[in-house]
């Protein structure tokens, strides 16, 4: 009951805030405005529903040092996917013409601010944080690293191989993040660094949710097994390994500051002593 609840108050909260950014994503102002009130009320949903239910401080939302954490997680995520995007070009991939739409940039930037929160408050902040809690850091990065690969079937061009690089390169990394830094600051800017660099500067296609028109004017072409397709570079191979390097060094990082959590064991039942008169 306690999950039910704490999900279906963060989901809410989300899903009504995009709706709203859906309504207005033709002005990129009020999608900017609206995106990022998404992103604020989401957070307070979870602090809220987190204190009541587990009657405890949210400690992985602490305000000291978020804004710290925030860049450093963008920064990142921004650096990853730009290192991605350079090694396809290198290899011929991706081609820029020219420069793109300057105010696309500002409604992409208020649209991945609400995703990248409500979808780590939910994944992050919620399953892994509370599925951890009974199988352990291993088991838990495992179940809901794959669940948030399989939700991204339903985006419009998604494919199963690009379902299976989600799950590596952001289902176990942005877990890995998570279970290193013990903060949803860091993870929440690296989603969003990486979601706003693929959309509002490099302008391809995040996920399989069509084109994106960012700063630059951008084009993509070669094998997909390189460009990821209609998906999009997320089903790059390129990205999967850089994602699945950058997951390693996130879990040798929990493991050095012991923070891996072990499965629990189950209690073994008491036996009660029988005396033979």
């Amino acid at each position: 009951m306690r999950v039910l609840k704490q999900v279906l108050a963060v989901a809410a909260a989300g899903l009504v805030g995009s709706r709203a950014v859906a309504a207005v994503q033709d002005n990129p102002w009020l999608t900017l405005l609206l995106g990022t009130a998404t992103a604020v009320a989401t957070l307070l949903a979870y602090g809220w529903v987190v204190r009541r239910t587990e009657r405890r401080e949210v400690t992985e939302l602490t305000r000291a040092g978020a804004g710290g954490r925030i860049v450093r997680g963008t920064f990142v995520g921004c650096a990853m996917f730009a290192a991605v995007v350079v090694t396809i070009a290198l290899l011929g991939g991706y081609h820029v013409h020219g420069v793109g739409s300057v105010t696309g940039v500002v409604g992409l930037f208020g649209f991945m601010a609400a995703a990248a929160v409500t979808e780590e408050l939910l994944f992050r902040g919620l399953l892994f944080r509370l599925v951890e809690e009974h199988l352990g850091t291993w088991l838990s990065l495992l179940l809901t690293g794959m669940l948030f690969g399989l939700v991204h079937l339903a985006n419009p061009d998604a494919t199963v191989w690009g379902a299976t690089a989600i799950t590596v390169e952001a289902g176990f990394l942005l877990a890995a993040c998570y279970a290193a830094t013990r903060t949803l600051w860091v993870p929440i800017g690296l989603h969003f660094g990486w979601n706003f660099a693929a959309a509002g500067i490099f302008s391809v296609v995040v996920s399989g949710n069509g084109e994106s028109q960012g700063l630059l004017d951008a084009t993509m072409s070669g094998p997909t097994l390189l460009t990821g397709g209609d998906f999009g570079p997320e089903a790059s191979l390129c990205t999967v390994l850089a994602g699945l390097a950058l997951t390693v060094v996130f879990l040798g990082l929990a493991h050095r500051r012991g923070h891996i959590v072990p499965r629990r064991r189950p209690v073994d039942a008491p036996t009660a002593d029988v005396t033979v008169s």
